[in-house]
């Protein structure tokens, strides 16, 4: 090897080390960066930890509030330093914390009291405004009356609709002593948006079937119709099939919605009930309902936005747990209404 040649791989592996050390000092400065943000903690945040949430989840929320810059590295930091789990409750911090930082505050525990309030799935508006009544200084009229008057909106809420039914996310929410009816629907609206955009609400379409707002109406029927939560999906499969052929949907949740019954006791639909004039009553009118019927739970949206493939046209409850029995054709389909007459479920 001549002088000359040494001296130009001298000069190459000399570059390639450079560069090499560049990379790793930048890669060394943008950890850096984000572990503790150039500039300290900047404005002051609530942040408000949910009931159950996992590690996972509290770094989500602390990232979407630009507390912490990356959820990722808050969450692996952690499970190395060996901090959590965390108590439910309301949090104040500062945008753009150290991870240090942020866990040091978490590790105090909440710095405000709240009272806690549970919305169960399958709730129709009037029944949340009651629960939202039986609270502490809160009055169920006047909730009814922020939830009507369109302040609060949520972004699948059609143009020009004032009506929140169905677009409350059933949850437990764990309310300030400051925060008042206005300040509940938006926390629940909200959180609402959140999970519909987190299961995929926005890229729905069943082939052109539906849209985000009439798949949450889907949603309201599945929550209202399955007791057994593997036929969620079935059933909302039996529903785009129906709508697909043109078939009335026949959905008893929909004529119990137009009839205004909503207690437990209630839940049987006579044949009488079926003659109710309404828009609701998707035996007399084609198509879905012109609004949700009750309040999703995640699992009813994630039911409407994915169901899986089947041919079902039919279903009824034939076991006593409220299991439904799925059918492709009527002869079927009566042969498992005669079963669930049989146990007496009909």
């Amino acid at each position: 090897m001549t002088p000359e040649v040494r001296r130009r791989r001298l000069v190459v592996v000399g570059a390639l080390v450079l560069v090499l050390l560049v990379i790793g000092a930048s890669g060394v400065l943008w950890f850096r960066r984000q572990v503790d943000p150039p500039g300290g903690p900047g404005e002051e945040v609530v942040v408000e930890v949910p009931q159950g949430a996992s590690t996972k989840r509290i770094s989500e929320i602390l990232d979407e509030k630009g507390v912490v810059s990356s959820a990722r590295l808050f969450q692996g930091y952690v499970v190395r330093s060996k901090e959590g789990p965390f108590q439910a409750g309301s949090y104040r911090l500062r945008r753009s914390s150290s991870l240090e930082e942020a866990v040091a505050v978490l590790s105090r525990g909440p710095q405000q009291s709240f009272n806690r309030l549970t919305i169960p799935e399958g709730l129709i508006l009037g029944q949340i405004a009651e629960r939202v009544g039986g609270s502490p200084g809160r009055s169920a009229e006047r909730f009814l009356e922020v939830a009507r008057s369109g302040q609060v909106r949520s972004r699948y809420q059609p143009e020009g609709s004032v009506n929140l039914e169905g677009l409350l996310l059933p949850e437990t929410y764990n309310l300030e002593d400051t925060d008042d009816e206005r300040d509940i629907i938006e926390r629940m609206v909200g959180a609402f948006d959140d999970a519909a955009a987190r299961v995929g609400l926005d890229q729905v379409s069943q082939g052109g079937l539906v849209n985000p707002y009439q798949a949450v109406t889907v949603a309201s029927m599945v929550e209202r119709e399955a007791r057994a939560p593997e036929d969620r999906g079935m059933i909302a499969r039996v529903i785009y099939n129906r709508l697909r052929r043109g078939m009335p949907l026949q959905v008893d949740a929909t004529v119990i919605y137009a009839l205004g019954k909503t207690g437990e006791k209630d839940l049987r639909v006579l044949n009488k009930d079926l003659q109710v004039d309404s828009p609701y009553n998707t035996y007399k009118v084609m198509g879905l309902p012109p609004a949700p019927i009750a309040a999703p739970g995640r699992a009813a949206l994630e039911a409407a936005v994915d169901p899986p493939p089947g041919p079902w046209l039919y279903y009824v409850v034939v076991e006593p747990n409220g299991k439904h029995a799925f059918a492709t054709s009527l002869d079927e389909h009566n042969r498992n209404i005669a079963l669930a007459k049989s146990r007496g479920l009909r």
